[in-house]
């Protein structure tokens, strides 16, 4: 390879991982910068950028409404909208202040489940966060390609594209990303001003007609009650098609996943940032209120002014009731305009799923080890997350009604995790008013949850197919990083210092030792073996290194080191780790280091099959530790002069 190519590699490599921190707060900075959790967006921009998924429903959601509901539907969305403000609000507003790093829901359950059993419980949790925002990006891709090809002056020779128009979206999309993360921010503000604008239009234009038309009112009521009885069976109704109204509740997830952005005090910390939280519940609460006025306005107006075969598949309004009303009562210029701005605020809607796609995964899936180093960069997810919403957009063929199902499975599963996770906060908290209200919004969303699933299966199958891969890929790199040297950081306590130093002057010499009785014998018997088994001389000094492990399902974790003298004469290292050979080996490292000699480590070896024992490693963290800290000092230190000593006898 020539000079100019491997320059133009480097520069590519730079410029790929460019974006490690410009998402947020995934790397540990300096003091300065960790300082600095005030800086960031004002709430209400990063709002927009949340209300590119959360208002853009306003594109659907109303034709939505009227399939599921008929002439009830203005009934069902207030009840959207009750569920809205006094459900997922409150629980959001909540996860806001226990899960200010953008974290969300999942981060307070995880704490609820160590080992394995919390790191597969948040896995799955993650397939579903991850089909949720994957195909928020597929499906307002989608029916942004459907307002675009339904408009009357869009060119003929696009008409059956509509596949090759969504990956366009979508691929735009993911340049706005590996541009930078301010410039998708400052799309958003506009989108979402000029958006809100030309719906407010229409549904001011919409009420005038009803004002002025009043017969389609009365209309309406008397076919209502024709229909329905009385308002106890409107609202037994209105309950039982509810979930198909699920997509409104769209918004939430992605609200607190950016919190990261938002503005914060001068005076927030990142253990302690209050602006950060308050700013946040600002978000929500604003986000929830302007969308729930226009929810309720927009189905009003859409099922008393639209015909009820409009919405139908095929007909007009089906997928775009407010631009159906724009082009009807506001003509073909003002509709043209609506449906441009329609068009972008839902290929746009995608911004707001990335950017949570962004904030979350790395929060996670590096931590545990199951994704390579490059997942924390922003750069290459942004390609990794493009090439799955090709993939999506290709297996269903750019039907936003095909991936209905999935999108909205996975927006109430990750609602029905943040208001459980609340109430069990609350309970814990000692709030008891609280986590009965709490619990109740649990019910109703679990509720809500079962019902989807049972008449749209396919949203849990789509949703298992993501977990089943992000659990397949993330354990495969967890295998495939199983030799590294996963330290944070090594303290030895005042007394382990000593003996390093006390031993600095001569030849190093450690015994790992699996600590037992821990009684006179079991030492004196053990460094009898060793100096026979290696014949170390009787003038050298041996010390013993015990590895107590924490939790062997975490990744990376900080390993500290405390010394002893057990029965006035044997000293002994202690450290605790979530692996054994990681341990020693990156005690090994840090002892060469301080001391600038190699330092010798002695082992026995370890009885049982020698699979068995890796498969011990790599779930428990010990197993056969002799050739695995041989191996991971071999991938930490390439030059063998420098790498410390391994005896096993």
């Amino acid at each position: 390879m020539s000079a100019s190519d491997t320059a133009g590699t480097s520069r590519l490599r730079a410029w790929m991982l460019e974006g490690l921190s410009d998402m947020g707060r995934h790397q540990k900075g300096t003091q300065a910068e960790r300082g600095s959790a005030h800086r960031g967006q004002r709430w209400w921009r990063v709002m927009c950028l949340t209300g590119v998924d959360y208002f853009s429903t306003l594109g659907y959601q109303p034709g939505i409404a009227a399939l599921a509901a008929g002439l009830l539907s203005p009934i069902a969305t207030i009840v959207l909208v009750v569920v809205t403000l006094a459900g997922a609000l409150p629980v959001y507003r909540r996860v806001a202040e226990e899960s200010p790093h953008g974290q969300g829901s999942i981060s307070m359950l995880e704490r609820l489940l160590s080992f394995w059993k919390g790191k597969l419980f948040v896995l799955t949790l993650l397939g579903f966060a991850a089909t949720d925002f994957l195909i928020t990006i597929t499906l307002s891709a989608a029916d942004s390609s459907i307002h675009l090809l339904e408009n009357p002056h869009t060119p003929d020779w696009l008409h059956g594209r509509q596949m090759l128009v969504t990956l366009l979206l979508i691929a735009l999309l993911g340049a706005v990303f590996l541009k930078g993360f301010l410039e998708a921010i400052g799309v958003a503000v506009a989108l979402v001003g000029v958006y809100l604008a030309l719906n407010a239009v229409i549904v001011v234009n919409g009420l005038w007609h009803l004002a002025t038309e009043s017969h389609v009112i009365s209309d309406w009521s008397s076919a209502l009650t024709a229909e329905h009885g009385n308002v106890v069976a409107m609202v037994g109704v209105a309950l039982i098609v509810f979930p198909k109204l699920a997509l409104g509740l769209s918004g939430f997830e992605t609200g607190v996943a950016v919190m990261p952005h938002v503005e914060g005090d001068a005076s927030d910390t990142e253990e302690h940032p209050r602006g950060r939280i308050r700013g946040a519940k600002k978000l929500l609460t604003t986000a929830a209120l302007i969308m729930s006025g226009f929810l309720i306005t927009s189905s009003f107006i859409t099922t008393l002014l639209i015909p009820e075969e409009a919405f139908e598949p095929g007909g007009a309004a089906n997928g775009r009731a407010l631009a159906y009303l724009a082009h009807e009562n506001l003509g073909s210029a003002f509709g043209t305009v609506y449906d441009v701005a329609t068009i972008a605020i839902l290929w746009f809607a995608g911004a707001s799923a990335m950017a949570g796609l962004l904030n979350l995964m790395p929060q996670y899936l590096p931590r545990y080890g199951m994704a390579p180093h490059w997942a924390r960069a922003v750069r290459p997810m942004v390609i990794v997350f493009i090439l799955v919403a090709f993939l999506v957009t290709w297996i269903f063929d750019a039907d936003v009604d095909a991936q209905g199902g999935a999108y909205a499975t996975g927006v109430l599963v990750l609602i029905c995790s943040a208001a459980i996770a609340v109430t069990i906060a609350s309970h814990r908290a000692g709030q008891r008013k609280w986590t009965i209200a709490f619990a109740a919004i649990s019910v109703a969303f679990v509720y809500t949850t079962v019902v989807n699933v049972i008449e749209r299966p396919d949203g849990v199958k789509i949703g298992a197919c993501f977990i089943a891969g992000i659990i397949i890929l993330s354990l495969a790199s967890r295998l495939a990083r199983a030799f590294e040297l996963r330290v944070t950081g090594v303290t030895l306590d005042p007394m382990a210092q000593r003996f390093v130093r006390d031993m600095s002057h001569r030849t190093l010499r450690f015994i790992a030792n699996e600590p037992d009785a821990r009684d006179v014998a079991e030492y004196r018997d053990k460094i009898q073996q060793i100096r026979a088994d290696n014949d170390v001389p009787p003038e050298d000094d041996l010390i013993f290194v015990e590895v107590t492990v924490l939790d062997p399902s975490e990744f990376e974790a900080h390993l500290r080191v405390c010394g002893e003298v057990l029965h006035d004469r044997y000293r002994v290292l202690t450290l605790e780790h979530s692996s054994v050979p990681n341990a020693l080996a990156a005690f090994l490292l840090h002892v060469r280091d301080l001391t600038d000699q190699r330092p010798h480590i002695y082992f026995e070896w370890s009885e049982g099959n020698p699979f068995a024992n890796f498969l011990r490693f790599f779930l428990f963290g010990q197993g056969e530790v002799a050739p695995v800290t041989r191996e991971v000092l071999r991938e930490a230190e390439r030059d063998r002069s420098r790498r410390p000593r391994i005896h096993v006898g």
